[in-house]
């Protein structure tokens, strides 16, 4: 126990470890940590399992924060909470009611387990004193209720106590935010929030329990990297996950240049300018197919951008080489994967590297340019590499470029219309694109900074694009950046009562859906089982395609307050909507423009 100075204040306050709290009930004194936490925002559907929680964040020394985001489901809650984090980089809590709520929720927590993002989810539980319960109490409360998560979460908690309460948070908070970072649970018992506080407690300083910081690379598995980079005949980087810390991407640029190499983006995060010519992402087979070392770079799974495009039954076969050299500087290997494995096939790494790409990659820089520079022959290398990697780039644009030039005005719209107009009206601005959907949106889209691409949704989960979206425009708003969103029709039905909140806290948001009218991805796998076995092609779309009648996207969201266009059916109508659109947004509103496409 810390002892007590005159002032009746334990000394403990005094040595700056901590400072006197001002609560009055438990949930007060869960609010002052979340706040020192530096916690802006808790995006929640209302619930009786934390209305303490409620009452200290509205009430409990008022306008101090957290803002609460009122979201119309937890699954929306919680892949808002998603897109915040993967936009700012900063964490964001969750309000979660018992085990319905938490439910809900498990879809978003997947997915934000899946895409390594970072979320304080808390929900209410309990009582667990049964004498205190109500009815419904009984039906809402689990012994323990992590246990419907445990498996694609960080870490999970139940402080049974107000005492508890400081280091649960705490250690959840360090938990999440440290590398690989993820979302973690803290159940609150409804008790522990509602209780009297009767005796001096302490807020702990936040900055005292900070997540550590990245570890840097085992120095002779760098100097192995570098020698294996500085002698190859034709080295590819491939991109994953490495944009999650800005700082890495310069220095991935100059490596790229150092050597001459290709560089595939692993359709994540943004991290290499899609109009740099050793950018290679669009001609990623032929780029992998003489690779004689492949540096790899926060890659969750090695065997999507390593593998065929097409991907069937049957064994895996990579487009690499078997003679190619693997590097993979990541801190993926230290997660714990077991419920689901999301690295997929395990691939043979030559040099597994576990440090932070931004701590690494400067290293590994500086050592590979000084071994080029004992190289006699090198230039001559990288000048040829260059002019390789160049002239496939070319080529690769060329054949885009026909193909938006071939489909500009066809009907239903291309792609190729909708991603262009979408290009011409960002470009020579400050914009973020929060979402992307469709397999080709790279070919035409200018991607150049971190902004422009946040990646996410690796859990495959439909009715994420959205709420995410909304989130990551919370995040950007007051920048003055257009943030724009590129969805599905099928992505848009499951969630689009998330437009309440937008609309509600005015997000400024371009909301482009991609409405083919199916849950087309299926479609070509029907497609498939009926040529194997010999079945009618044309019953593909039976129980997937999305009509009969077709919902007026546009008119649900002018039904939750906010600005639609659509459907869109004509080529030259597209342009002037989405002006249109902007120009809402532009005012601090979201907007949603509704465009019958072509389903690839």
């Amino acid at each position: 126990m810390a002892e007590e100075t005159k002032s009746g204040t334990p000394e403990i306050w005094a040595a700056g470890i901590g400072r006197k709290s001002r609560a009055e009930y438990g949930s007060d004194l869960m609010v002052e940590v979340l706040r020192d936490l530096g916690i802006k925002y808790i995006a929640l559907n209302p619930g009786a399992s934390y209305r303490g929680l409620h009452d200290s964040i509205v009430n409990f020394e008022a306008g101090k924060g957290p803002e609460i985001i009122m979201c119309t489901h937890e699954e929306i809650a919680v892949a808002l909470a998603n897109g915040y984090a993967r936009a700012t980089g900063d964490i964001m809590a969750t309000g979660l009611h018992n085990i319905v709520g938490l439910q809900h929720a498990c879809m978003a927590i997947f997915n934000a387990w899946c895409d390594r993002t970072p979320i304080l989810n808390l929900g209410g539980g309990g009582p667990q004193s049964t004498t205190h319960r109500r009815s419904t109490d009984w039906v809402h409360t689990a012994l323990v209720q992590g246990n419907l998560v445990r498996e694609f979460v960080k870490y999970d908690d139940q402080p049974n106590s107000v005492d508890a309460v400081p280091e649960s948070f705490l250690r959840a908070y360090r938990i999440a935010m440290t590398e690989p970072k993820g979302p973690v649970y803290v159940c609150l018992d409804t008790d522990v929030q509602e209780q009297k506080i009767t005796s001096p407690m302490i807020v702990p300083d936040a900055r005292l329990f900070r997540a550590p910081a990245a570890p840097g690379a085992n120095p002779e598995s760098l100097r192995r990297a570098s020698q294996l980079l500085a002698e190859a005949e034709w080295p590819v980087i491939v991109a994953g996950e490495v944009g999650r810390n800005p700082k890495a991407l310069p220095v991935l640029l100059d490596l790229a240049e150092a050597l001459g190499a290709a560089v595939i983006d692993a359709d994540g995060r943004y991290a290499f300018p899609s109009t740099h010519p050793l950018n290679l992402t669009t001609a990623r087979e032929e780029a992998l197919r003489n690779a004689d070392v492949v540096l790899a770079l926060d890659v969750p799974s090695l065997g999507v951008p390593l593998g065929p495009s097409v991907r069937e039954r049957g064994n895996f076969a990579p487009v690499v080489p078997p003679s190619c050299k693997v590097i993979h500087i990541t801190l993926l290997d230290l997660e714990r994967q077991s419920w689901v494995s999301d690295a997929m096939w395990l691939l043979p790494v030559h040099v597994p590297i576990a440090a932070d790409t931004a701590v690494a990659l400067p290293q590994l820089l500086e050592q590979t340019r000084e071994r080029l520079r004992s190289n006699a022959e090198a230039v001559r290398k990288i000048q040829e590499r260059r002019a390789k990697a160049e002239a496939i780039y070319h080529d690769a644009r060329k054949k885009s470029q026909t193909w938006i030039e071939r489909t500009w005005e066809e009907k239903p719209i291309s792609q190729g219309r909708l991603f262009g107009e979408i290009n011409k009206r960002v470009q020579g601005q400050s914009w973020a694109l929060v979402s992307a959907h469709g397999r080709r949106w790279r070919e035409v889209i200018e991607v150049t900074e971190p902004s422009h691409g946040i990646g996410g949704g690796r859990g495959g989960g439909v009715g994420y694009g959205l709420p995410s979206s909304i989130g990551a425009a919370l995040g950007h708003k007051g920048s003055g950046r257009l943030c724009v969103s590129i969805i599905g029709d099928g992505d848009f039905m499951m969630t689009s009562n998330a437009l309440w909140t937008a609309a509600k806290y005015q997000i400024p948001l371009l909301v482009v859906v991609l409405n083919n009218r199916s849950y087309y991805n299926d479609e070509e796998h029907q497609e498939r089982m009926a040529k194997w076995r010999q079945r009618p092609v044309e019953n593909k779309g039976v129980g997937i395609r999305i009509e009969e009648p077709a919902p007026d996207l546009a008119a649900i969201a002018r039904a939750l307050s906010v600005e639609g266009y659509g459907p869109i059916t004509e080529p030259d109508q597209l342009g002037p909507t989405l002006d249109k659109a902007i120009a809402i947004v532009h005012e601090g509103r979201p907007a949603v423009v509704d465009v019958i496409t072509q389903p690839r």
